[in-house]
């Protein structure tokens, strides 16, 4: 079945980086459309016609929006099955799998976000995440049993984590722990991850963003 080009908007500095790095894995060909955020080109009529939010990752595939990294993931990774990236619907696994994938959504990223506006993450019940430092240590046990989330397969959710560490270390929102540090490490040690890096690089460049 032929599948609709996919478009994907994407800035090379920012979160959608993740998403570039699971097409690489995926194999999948795309048309890049860059987001210059000096020009404001995230709250253009144009765009908020794909994501009214004004946010960067979106894909487009005919009809299709999808936006939000996480549900990007979970389309994506399902729509390239030869790829191998995440386990079908009827494997044991998958459970584990959309576990991990969306703990970074419902708890990393509002932890995070806390945690940069040094505020209080609010009474346990009316929390997302609980605290930050179990969410730490959460996905740091997950990532120590290794290599991989899911134990020796390897998956989507590995791409998401591995970059989001990378940047959150990167940024000093989260300890380099050596358990973190070795996992990132296997992450960006991957073909695929390096082509992304170096692709973004080379667009940094073309869109005057510098390092």
């Amino acid at each position: 079945m032929n599948q609709p080009k996919l478009v994907f908007f994407h800035n090379p500095h920012s979160r959608a980086a993740m998403t570039r790095a699971l097409l690489e894995e995926l194999g999948a060909e795309f048309e890049l459309c860059p987001v210059d955020f000096r020009r404001d080109e995230q709250l253009s009529a144009d765009f908020r016609a794909i994501n009214p939010m004004g946010k960067v990752p979106a894909i487009r595939a005919g009809d299709v929006v999808v936006t939000e990294t996480v549900a990007i993931y979970i389309w994506l990774a399902d729509l390239f099955p030869a790829a191998a990236l995440a386990p079908a619907l009827d494997d044991p696994e998958r459970g584990a799998y959309l576990r991990w994938l969306v703990f970074y959504a419902a708890c990393m990223e509002p932890a995070v976000a806390d945690k940069a506006m040094k505020r209080a993450p609010g009474p346990r019940m009316q929390s997302p995440y609980g605290d930050f430092e179990s969410v730490v240590a959460t996905i740091s046990a997950a990532i120590d049993k290794g290599p991989w989330l899911l134990g020796a397969r390897f998956t989507a959710a590995d791409v998401l984590w591995g970059n989001a560490l990378g940047w959150l270390t990167g940024f000093g929102m989260v300890e380099k722990t050596p358990v973190i540090a070795a996992y990132i490490e296997r992450v960006m040690a991957r073909p695929a991850q390096q082509r992304a890096q170096q692709a973004d690089a080379a667009l940094a460049k073309e869109m005057g963003l510098g390092g």
